[in-house]
């Protein structure tokens, strides 16, 4: 099977998104299958990755809002003809097209559906959700009850039926689908919607499927902790030796709940017993925020800003300690990072992390500074109990390596196209 996979969130400075489709890549090498993503870029260019596997870098323009470090396709750019894209995609000739967008990309299902890319026929149209729209709208727009009912409408009037098939990263990503539904499938602008788009008729639990992400086990590992490379650590952050170093790996931006790590750190700052730092691997719109809060911490917490894999590996094995604030985290593969660096891991009891942790496995407490500065604590004196969770998570870790999670994503995309093969007048007017 052929796949063509576009989204707007693939670039070099990304993290957990842009991890899982180098996985895909990789895997379709092993696989001998033929995948190719379209991704934005500065100009237009190819980089063939192994024998099975392309990128097409389209060229666009910077994100005009949230985080300008992402380029953004717009939708203009495969509208209308003459389009590059297209022409990518008609010269592919996918058997399926996954589209990991539920915005500026999005359009691409409904096109596709409605025959305006005649020469590229019929393939299998799926929609890859990383993140929950109303969790994104919370964040950015509003967190009342109005955004969350309009986040659902838009997911049930539009983005349901204008795909085959729904392709999550955790439970909690996909449950979202299923609040859409229940919130009002039976209103007339639903009918309508349905209608018009052909929605595929069955029930939504054979259309939503949940393919959850792996962790690189090779490269992320205890092996990478020594004596040399902390003494490197402490150096390059100015860190005492005798300082509890806790790390966090993500993008500084809004939905990251990042002001919890400053609350925790102020609470932190009180305890006598050790003297804790944070070490931040990443940046986004509020680095300048945290730097703000820093002067009121007496600069506790350290901002290295992009990291590369190799010393970003070298970092969690040579830290303590990993937080990870987001209670709406659609998955969390950094937290999987740390587990596989024997790194003790303190998160929130909910969002997708519940897809893997778990009080055997990790410090699950409230998202608040309090419950987060009590279980580092915590995590730091209570030597058995660290031992105990630490080992437990090499387990969890090896059940979500990045073999397993591609193999179990191909065997996902080979169901989903038996069912659309198989029965095609389902998915047709």
């Amino acid at each position: 099977m052929r796949s063509v996979h576009l989204t707007n969130y693939y670039h070099k400075d990304s993290g957990g998104i842009s991890t899982s489709y180098d996985h895909l890549l990789q895997g379709a090498e092993k696989r001998k299958r033929r995948v190719c993503l379209i991704v934005p870029g500065e100009k237009a260019a190819v980089e063939e990755v192994g024998s099975y596997g392309r990128i097409y870098y389209v060229p666009a323009r910077k994100s005009f809002a949230f985080d300008r470090r992402y380029r953004l396709i717009m939708p203009w750019q495969y509208m209308l003809k003459p389009s590059l894209i297209r022409d990518i995609i008609v010269a592919e000739k996918p058997d399926m097209v996954e589209v990991g967008d539920k915005y500026a990309l999005s359009i691409m299902g409904a096109m596709i559906r409605k025959n305006y890319f005649q020469k590229l026929g019929r393939p299998m149209l799926v929609h890859l959700s990383s993140e929950r729209m109303d969790d994104n709208v919370a964040a950015f727009i509003t967190a009342g009850r109005y955004g969350q009912r309009a986040a659902r409408s838009y997911i049930r009037n539009y983005i349901l039926p204008t795909f085959d098939f729904h392709l999550a990263n955790s439970d909690y990503t996909a449950e979202e689908f299923h609040e859409a539904i229940k919130d009002g499938s039976s209103g007339k602008l639903t009918k309508l919607a349905w209608k018009f788009f052909a929605t595929p008729r069955l029930p939504l639990a054979d259309r939503v499927f949940v393919a959850t992400k792996g962790v690189d086990i090779q490269g992320f590992s205890a092996e990478n902790r020594n004596s040399s490379s902390r003494q490197e650590l402490l150096e390059k952050t100015q860190i005492p030796k005798n300082a509890k170093v806790l790390m966090f790996s993500g993008r500084l931006s809004p939905e990251k709940n990042i002001p919890l790590l400053v609350d925790m750190m102020r609470q932190l700052r009180s305890r006598e017993s050790h003297d804790f730092r944070l070490v931040i691997a990443g940046q986004g719109p509020l680095s300048s925020w945290v730097t703000e809060q820093n002067r009121d911490l007496d600069n506790k917490i350290v901002q290295l800003g992009h990291v590369e894999k190799g010393l970003l590996a070298k970092l969690y094995a040579n830290s303590d300690l990993y937080v990870h604030p987001n209670p709406r985290e659609p998955f969390g593969i950094s937290p999987l990072e740390a587990m596989a660096s024997e790194l003790p891991v303190v998160a929130p009891n909910r969002g997708g992390l519940l897809s893997y942790a778990s009080d055997k496995n990790a410090w699950l407490v409230d998202p608040d500074g309090a419950s987060f500065s009590s279980a580092v604590v915590s995590a730091t004196e209570d030597h058995e109990a660290r031992k105990r969770k630490v080992r437990n998570a090499l387990g969890t870790v090896r059940e979500h390596s990045s073999d397993n999670a591609t193999k179990t994503l191909f065997d996902i995309y080979d169901t989903m196209h038996n069912r659309f093969t198989l029965k095609p007048y389902l998915f047709s007017k």
